[in-house]
């Protein structure tokens, strides 16, 4: 059955759009070659979409011809605004980008464990306030938001869990009541990193793999045919739950203790690094104090090893202490002046959906950047670089101490046979999701994936290859700690412009 005359306008309309998106601004005679459309109905088209005001004039082409045809049409980048979140369990990030995806505005902020949820929340809302009215607008179209934990497939909201804060779960209907006519959505944010990997990251040739997070907290998140599978319940990637062999028990349905996460979170992986030496290694390798945090840092807790990293006279320190099941970024200035930090603490870890990295340095969020030494890491904020210049990252223990192993590894003692180690553990958990579903492609994600790069990529591809009959390549994460901003962003801007450009006006 042939499509009616409005149907087929809208099909056309959209067409032109994604092309528009996809390449940038286009000539009315590059759109025809494009679309396959006849002159007069593209003229049609650009016409109806200029009146509805989703395309406008943008410019000439350098072609020398003049005309109606030399005219270059382009996307009313703003259309619409979008604002996408990162929500962790010690703060919030969030970007405001034009219909585009391009950028305009960015902010963070830390909120401690010991906040209020009511205050939490306003402290979020608040944050996007500010940071739309920094990108100069108006009202928001979109607003995506990655948080750690289980997204109910009915809802749409995080369900409710023990593991996270309360205010994560109140925080979407404040800004649906904040900004009415906003499209407010959530998603895990494990999965949004997934999407990120895939659409501009380590994952961009692959239309099936899996990612697997390593941080915090373990989780994992499944792409087929190029579609991001939640499972019925929205657990699909809850791989910290897997039961492995090599670990002290096994899982329960409240706790992932003698699971995946149980090898290869970031306490199991601290501890690892100093089975093997890898801790004070570190120390003497890169002229940083070990089990006592300079700079403000304090000593470590019991059990597991501390990592300061000392700053110049009257700067801030970062010191990170590994406590039961909890990784504490802490930070203080001068005599008198109370640290920041940004803290999971001992039973707060989220297995599966972690809660991503503490990287709070002076209460600015690194966000992306991966190294705190000169370069500036948040607003305003900078540090010097730690022992002979080298950089030091605003990151967990754990994934510090993957790094200096895989940069230092001829400098720091049993850093080999560390990571040979890690390697194992992380191979043991991918072999069951391969053996399953036969990905073709893992992608390592998460601090302590991105720490270990292509180095610890590879050895995991290795192992694999010896413990499984199926082909499967190891990749390290490209897109560093702003995966799951990214992919707020990407959900955000997809949705909003399916319903623009869907149903175009006039």
């Amino acid at each position: 059955m042939p499509a009616s005359p409005s149907t087929a306008r809208a099909i056309n309309d959209r067409l032109a759009l994604r092309l528009l998106q996809q390449e940038g601004p286009l000539t009315a005679g590059r759109l025809k070659q494009l679309t396959g459309l006849s002159r007069p109905t593209v003229a049609d088209l650009v016409e109806r979409l200029t009146a509805s005001g989703l395309v406008e004039v943008t410019g000439e082409s350098e072609e020398r011809r003049r005309g109606p045809n030399a005219k270059l049409y382009g996307i009313v980048a703003g259309r619409a605004h979008l604002a996408a979140l990162d929500v962790r369990t010690e703060g919030v990030s969030v970007l405001v980008s034009d219909l585009l995806g391009r950028v305009l505005a960015e902010a963070s902020v830390p909120i401690g464990d010991d906040t209020g949820t009511g205050r939490a929340v306003e402290q979020a809302v608040t944050l996007v306030e500010r940071a739309a009215k920094e990108a100069g607008a108006d009202r928001l179209h979109t607003v995506g938001i990655g948080a750690p934990g289980l997204i109910d497939p009915g809802s749409g909201e995080l369900r409710d869990s023990a593991a996270l804060p309360e205010w994560h779960r109140r925080l979407v209907a404040a800004l649906q009541e904040r900004f009415p006519e906003a499209r407010v959505g959530v998603e895990n944010e494990t999965n949004l990193a997934a999407l990120a990997e895939q659409r501009d990251g380590a994952a961009r040739d692959r239309d099936t793999f899996v990612l697997l997070w390593l941080g915090l907290g373990v989780g994992g998140a499944v792409v087929l045919d190029g579609v991001l599978r939640r499972g019925v319940s929205g657990g699909a990637g809850e791989l910290g739950f897997l039961p492995v062999p090599g670990t002290s028990g096994l899982p329960s349905a409240t706790d992932c203790d003698g699971g995946f996460h149980s090898m290869t979170g970031a306490a199991a992986v601290a501890a690892l690094a100093a089975e093997y030496g890898v801790t004070a290694g570190v120390a003497e390798a890169w002229g940083v104090p070990v089990g006592a945090g300079a700079g403000g840092g304090g000593p470590a807790d019991a059990g597991a090893a501390g990592v300061g990293v000392p700053v110049a006279s009257g700067e801030a320190g970062a010191g990170v202490s590994g406590g039961s099941g909890g990784t504490r970024v802490g930070v203080s200035g001068g005599p008198g002046e109370s640290g920041l930090g940004a803290t999971a603490e001992p039973g707060a870890m989220v297995c599966g959906a972690t809660a991503g990295p503490a990287e709070a340095v002076g209460g600015a969020w690194a966000g992306s950047a991966e190294s705190v030494g000169a370069p500036v890491v948040g607003p305003g904020v900078t540090t010097e670089s730690a022992g002979a210049g080298r950089e030091v990252t605003a990151e967990p223990q754990a994934a510090l101490l993957v790094r200096a192993a895989v940069r230092d590894a001829d400098a720091v003692p049993g850093a080999g046979r560390f990571l040979d180690a890690l390697a194992d553990r992380i191979a043991v958990g991918a072999a069951a999701v391969v053996s399953v579903l036969d990905p073709g492609c893992v992608v390592l994600a998460g601090e302590i994936g991105r720490a270990g790069g292509d180095a610890l990529a590879a050895r995991v591809q290795g192992r694999l290859a010896r413990m499984s009959p199926l082909t499967t390549e190891v990749r390290a994460s490209t897109l560093g700690g702003g995966a799951v901003l990214r992919g707020a962003l990407l959900t955000a801007r997809d949705r909003a412009q399916d319903e623009l450009f869907g149903a175009p006006e006039g």
